[in-house]
This record gives C-alpha cells, sequence and structure tokens, in this order.
C-alpha cells in the first residue's frame, strides 16, 4: 500500500510517501517539504499568529493535493513541538481541521521519542545492541536508551535548535552570551540524565535529525547524494572543533560549510552547542548517523497494526 506521512515541525512541514507491506523495508517514493518556520511565528508568549496558520493550512493543502495525484491510500499527520507547546495549539488543530479537513495529531515528546527509536532500531537491527538515541529538531531535544524495540527511557527536552536560537541575539552572537547559554544547556540536559545512565551502557550511539545530519557534512561525512547506506559519523572532537568556529560565523558565511542550507544556518550554531552538550556529558567519543527518524517511526508503526 502506498502511505503518506505529513510531519509538522518547528522548521519544516513535510510529506513523505511511500510504497509500504507488512514485514518490507518501506521504500521512499516521493518528499515534499517546505521550511514553514512555525516557532517564527510565535509571539512572545508562544502563541502562533494567524499567518503562520494561514501558511501551514495552505500547505496542508498542498500535501493532500499530492496525496489524491500520487494515490496514497492512508494519509497520517502529526505535529510536534511547535504546535504542542503553544497556548492556542488546540486553535491551530480546530483551524487546519475546518480548513482543510485534515486531522493533525499532536505528539506528547515521549512519543516522539519512541517512535524515533523504532526506526533506528529497524535501520540498525537486533545485532545492534543496546542503542542510545539522540535527536535534536527545531522545539526539542530528544535522548532514548533501549535494548528492545521500545525503549526503556525516552525523554524531550525543550532544546531544540530553533528554539535555543531564539534565545541568541546577535549575528554572531557575543562570547559572554554563548557562554551563558552554553552553562543552561548543560544544566538542563545534566538535570535529566540519571535514568539514562541508570539504564545501561549502549553498544551503539546514534544521531538522528537534520540538525545532526548537517553537522556531520560539515565536520566531513558522505553527502546524501552518497546514498543512506554509506556510513556517517561524527566525532566529539570534530564536533568541538567546529563550535567555536560556527560562534565566530554570521549564518551567511555558514551557507558555504559543506552541507548546511540557507534555512538551516542560523540554528546551526545552538544544534551544535547542544550536541556537543550531550556529548560530553554521556562521555560519547562518536555518533553513528541513521537516515530514519520519526517519520519512518509512524510508518513501522502503522504497518505494524495492519491486519494479516
Amino acid at each position: 500500500m502506498r502511505l503518506g506521512v505529513i510531519d509538522v515541525g518547528s522548521n519544516t512541514v513535510h510529506l513523505l510517501v511511500v510504497d509500504a507491506h507488512q514485514g518490507a523495508r518501506p521504500l521512499p517514493a516521493s518528499s515534499h517539504k517546505r521550511q514553514l518556520r512555525l516557532s517564527e511565528f510565535t509571539d512572545d508568549d508562544g502563541h502562533i499568529a494567524s499567518a503562520g496558520i494561514d501558511q501551514l493550512v495552505e500547505f496542508v493543502r498542498e500535501c493532500q493535493e499530492i496525496a489524491e495525484d500520487q494515490g496514497i491510500e492512508d494519509l497520517l499527520a502529526f505535529a510536534t513541538s511547535a504546535i504542542r507547546e503553544a497556548p492556542n495549539g488546540e486553535f491551530v488543530l480546530d483551524q487546519v481541521r475546518n480548513r482543510s479537513g485534515l486531522d493533525l495529531q499532536v505528539l506528547p515528546g515521549e512519543d516522539e521519542a519512541r517512535l524515533t527509536f523504532l526506526a533506528v532500531r529497524r535501520w540498525f537491527g537486533w545485532s545492534a545492541g543496546r542503542l542510545l538515541v539522540v535527536d535534536i529538531g527545531g522545539g526539542s531535544l530528544e535522548l532514548i536508551n533501549g535494548i528492545d524495540e521500545e525503549p526503556e527511557v525516552a525523554m524531550s527536552l525543550l532544546l531544540g535548535a530553533g528554539r535555543v536560537t531564539r534565545q541568541l541575539h546577535g549575528d554572531p552572537p557575543p562570547a559572554a552570551e554563548l557562554k551563558a547559554m552554553r552553562k543552561r544547556i548543560r544544566s538542563d540536559i545534566a538535570r535529566e540524565l540519571r535514568p539514562l545512565t541508570k539504564a545501561g551502557t549502549p553498544d551503539r550511539v546514534v544521531g538522528t535529525s537534520k540538525t545532526i545530519r548537517s553537522l556531520a557534512r560539515a565536520c566531513g561525512a558522505a553527502p546524501s547524494a552518497d546514498g543512506p547506506f554509506v556510513k556517517r559519523t561524527l566525532s566529539r572532537s570534530d564536533l568541538s572543533e567546529l563550535v567555536p568556529k560556527l560562534a565566530k560565523m554570521p549564518a551567511a558565511e555558514r551557507v558555504a560549510l559543506p552541507g548546511v542550507s540557507a534555512g538551516r544556518a542560523q540554528q546551526m550554531l545552538a544544534g551544535a552547542m547542544v550536541l556537543e552538550g550531550v556529548m560530553d556529558l554521556l562521555d560519547i567519543e562518536e555518533l553513528e548517523l541513521c537516515p530514519w527518524a520519526m517519520r519512518e517511526g509512524i510508518i513501522l508503526r502503522r504497518l505494524d497494526w495492519l491486519d494479516d
């Protein structure tokens, strides 16, 4: 069957279309996305402005047309941190439902983490042993640990690359502000680490998300054009060398780095600071990248629910 998943994130709204069958690897058929940046349409209280809602509805309708053209049998739609944290999130959902007919479901942070973990587990298989998964989105950081398909620890922290970026000022931000943010990031992570450390030492540490892939590419990992099966890693030492360089660059200069798009350049420094904090505090020397994440987890879970 042909499935579609609309993922409404803090930065990007993404439609992934796959041909999927029980017991088989989902095969990507097409991908359609827009950097909507809902997080930038929020006011000081976190409410999403009407302009952001209008653009979201417009893109959802666009995705529905694509779904019909491509013969999608089941269209699933989920939202993460941007709408989950907004005080007017329910109003946004009502607007999408009333104006497009699509029932957009909000995923709690822990569910987002669990679906991401499922995708990583299926990608690497049981031989990978205990997994520790790090995922940095626009609004949240997910840290997940487990040895089965259902993780033992799944946590979501409000340390997404976009969220942290909005708390910094200047391009690039002043050194004193970066020092204070570095301290805050690390204290926020350290406060939540006990369940992860109690869960056991991982056999493999995995990073997902566009932010981590971009950081790995900037540090020399293979480009996406080489395909999903090329092994890609990101070492702590390479990341530690990159962070001070990013801190001195305005966003316009970061675009010149390999793998850094204009749409992601502003958030690269914040994402790197969060990831460096995770790797330092958990004593991670190297991450291995996984091309699958939450969207693929949603598809895999949907297939699990199909009748034989």
